[in-house]
Order: structure tokens, then sequence, then C-alpha cells
């Protein structure tokens, strides 16, 4: 049996089997019992790896006793390595696409890879598994009915304070990451921005040893980090809820103009061109009406 026969076994979709097909595979954050059959699967078929640093991924993949041919597609080559895999496919070799951990392209290289071959009709396919970013709001107590995920905050103190303003006015809980150090100047940031009170919740070294949530108001996280230096280590996921906005806090005209619209089309409709009219913020103003019918 072909490697693109035995792919195709695992559920991958129908293609001219003359050319190969690219994977996107998630692989774990810590604990490597999370990765999935189907990507052991994948990575012991495929022809080719492309690893964002060759020397993790061959940890990974000695751990579960697999050999492969790995090359190096990371953020300073991907660009150029785009062409070369795209080149790999069309001549019938299959290739998974790996970070570090995690799910390649959130906030990890892969985009121009990716971009490229769907823009020239190559077979791409997901692997899901690991995501930091879920993992993170799935247990950080926060509203999940919608979120957003902004990825690393600035490098800039000035940015990083707007980022977190836009990122809270957005009405909707804001999931990003931060490194370990600029963990301690971001958190300095958020209190600038938006004050000792304001909510965050902060999660670390997902399903590794020292596991960590932390939920409370930025003064008391920043408090939380400085008594253990140790705290301030790892991977990092900071998440804020999104700014609350009651009907009382909404202009009349704004009101009367959604209650117009509504008429015509649904609330969500109404709220954005309200909202765009107004110059106010879409899902605030929409969750804001909803807690009002």
């Amino acid at each position: 049996m072909t490697n693109n026969q035995k792919l195709s076994n695992l559920g991958t979709s129908d293609q001219d089997n003359s050319q190969g097909q690219l994977f996107v595979v998630a692989t774990p954050i810590g604990n490597l019992e999370d990765i999935t059959q189907r990507a052991l699967n994948v990575l012991q078929s495929v022809d080719i790896i492309a690893a964002e640093d060759t020397r993790h991924t061959n940890k990974l993949l000695s751990h579960f006793s697999i050999k492969a041919k790995v090359i190096a597609v990371h953020d300073h080559n991907e660009k150029q390595k785009a062409s070369e895999l795209l080149g790999w496919l069309e001549q019938g070799l299959n290739v998974a696409l790996v970070s570090d951990a995690g799910t390649p392209l959130i906030s990890d290289p892969g985009y121009a890879v990716v971009n490229l071959c769907r823009e020239q009709g190559a077979s791409v396919s997901p692997i899901p598994g690991a995501c930091a970013a879920i993992a993170a709001v799935s247990c950080s107590g926060l509203p999940t009915d919608r979120f957003q995920f902004i990825g690393f905050t600035p490098a800039k103190s000035k940015a990083r304070q707007e980022f977190f303003v836009d990122a809270h006015n957005s009405g909707m809980t804001s999931i990003m990451y931060e490194s370990t150090h600029r963990i301690m100047a971001s958190l300095e940031d958020l209190k600038a921005a938006l004050g000792d009170e304001q909510k965050v919740v902060l999660a670390k070294e997902l399903t590794k040893s020292f596991e960590t949530f932390f939920s409370g108001t930025v003064l008391e996280l920043i408090a939380f980090l400085i008594e253990d230096p140790a705290r301030q280590k790892g991977e990092i996921v900071l998440m804020l809820p999104g700014k609350q906005v009651s009907k009382s806090e909404v202009s009349p005209e704004a009101i009367k103009l959604i209650e117009l619209l509504q008429s015509e089309m649904p609330l969500k409709k109404a709220c954005g061109i309200a909202a765009d009219y107004f110059n106010l913020k879409k899902n605030a103003l929409y969750k804001a009406m909803l807690e009002q019918e």
C-alpha cells in the first residue's frame, strides 16, 4: 500500500493520487499523551515533516518511535521553503507541517506555506489537536459564547496599552499570548490602561506538571507573580473579559434606530448598522440589547 493510499484511509479529502497532500498537524503543548492517534498515523506515513524546530520535533518523533525525514520550516525561511514544499506535493509526496507545540499557524509559522498551497490548488487537510488558546479559555471561567484570539501582545508599552483597551472594548473575551520576560511589563501596562481592578485570567504551563490558572484583578495577579518569581516563567496565556455595556448606557437615538430596523432584519444586523452609525462597538451593543429583551 502506498503512502497516499494509507493517508486516504485516515479520512482525508478525495484527491488525485498523483498529487501529494499537506497535513497541518497539531502536536501536544506539554503532555505527550495529548497527541491523537490520527496525528501519529499521519506523521508515520508522510514522506516529509516540515518542522518549526527539527530538534524539538525529533524528540517527539523519537518518543513515539517514528522515523521520518524532517526539514526546518520556520519564521526566517518559510517564504523560501513554501515553493519547495509545493513542488514536493506536485511530485506526489505527502508533507506534514508541525510547530514546536500545539496547532501550527496559531501564533506559529506556517501561513506562507498554507497560503501558497491553497492559492495553487494543492490539497491541505487539518489534523486537529491541542491548542493553548482554546485549552486556556475553556477553563478560564470567562464567557465563551463569543471570543477572539489576538496573538502576542505588542513589544512597545504604548502599543500594548492601546492593544488592551481595544481588546476590552470589543465586548468579548480576548485571548492573547505573552512571553516570560515581558509578562510583568505587560501587566503594568494593563493596569495603566484599564485600572487596578480590571479582571484578568492567566493560564500557564498548560497540561504540564506546573499547570497554573489565576483569576483576579490585575493588581492581585501582579502580587501573585511577584510573590514567587518562578510563577513568571513558562508558556503564558492571558485572557480579558470584554467590556459590558448596559442598555441604560446606550443612547436613546441608537435604541430607537435598532427598534426601527428590527422590523426589517435580525437584531444582530440592526445592532451592526446602529453601531456603525453612532460609532459604537457592535458586539457590546448587541449583548446589551439581548440582556434587556
